[in-house]
């Protein structure tokens, strides 16, 4: 097995964290990839474990395109050089045969937070609301302007921590899919579009994000609107085509 670790983590801890994971640790996500927590050496860390692949991606995966538990390693790395916060990078690990990839790993450190940014969808009173939109739109535009294109931008994968005063810390999780490099102002705008946000929302958003881009609080609006709009009805469209294909 391909094991690559973060100093001053050693493989055979890695090593041993695989062999127990599968009937060990305790279940924090299960979807598509699971996602388990486990404790080593009087620390709590996570495993991803990705879903194996479909046979055209165990070739891809194995020979032409690094895995998503190694893009997820490098990007975690990334994020923190650039100053982005994200849970410690520990280890991924691979298991292949000459020709698949079978099984892939990322190992990172387990974070405590306090909410998710769906919370903020589902919970029109949460505490502070607002303000806890206004600087995640803060954190989102320099993330932005660092050159970091962060796809899976969804409501699950940004985790939110309280500071003292108000003040609150975001941390990117599910990080294989990104890409670097400046981002175009329609590219930015569109950036918001798969956190499901509510009008409301998008009229707090735009408004912090006009003043921090320097364009007009009425454009940026109409752009986000807009933006977020065609994408719900497109992903509706694909969701009742998917269905309608299946049967159901």
């Amino acid at each position: 097995m391909k094991i690559v670790v973060t100093t001053p983590y050693k493989r055979v801890d890695i090593q041993f964290v695989l062999n127990e994971i599968q009937t060990k640790g305790h279940i924090e996500y299960q979807g598509r990839n699971v996602v388990k927590s486990i404790t080593v050496a009087f620390e709590k860390w996570n495993v991803k474990i990705f879903k194996m692949p479909h046979l055209i991606n165990k070739v891809v995966y194995r020979w032409f395109r690094k895995s998503k538990a190694q893009r997820s390693f490098e990007y975690a790395h990334i994020l923190i050089e650039k100053g982005v916060d994200t849970p410690r990078p520990i280890a991924y690990a691979e298991r292949g045969s000459i020709l698949f990839l079978l099984e892939s790993y990322y190992i990172a450190e387990h974070l405590d937070c306090d909410l998710t940014f769906r919370t903020l969808i589902h919970d029109q009173q949460y505490p502070d609301r607002t303000n806890i939109l206004q600087q995640f739109t803060v954190f989102t535009y320099n993330l932005q302007m660092s050159g970091i294109h962060f796809i899976d931008h969804s409501p699950g994968n940004t985790l939110i921590v309280k500071q003292n005063d108000q003040r609150y810390q975001f941390y990117l999780v599910d990080l294989n899919r990104m890409n670097f490099g400046p981002l175009s102002y329609q590219a930015r705008i569109e950036n918001f579009t798969r956190l499901s946000l509510t009008d409301e929302m998008i009229e707090i958003i735009a408004k912090k994000y006009a003043v921090l881009c320097d364009k007009d609080e009425q454009e940026v609006y109409t752009d986000m609107l807009n933006a977020c709009h065609d994408f719900a009805r497109k992903r509706a469209r694909k969701t009742a085509l998917k269905k309608k294909i299946m049967g159901k």
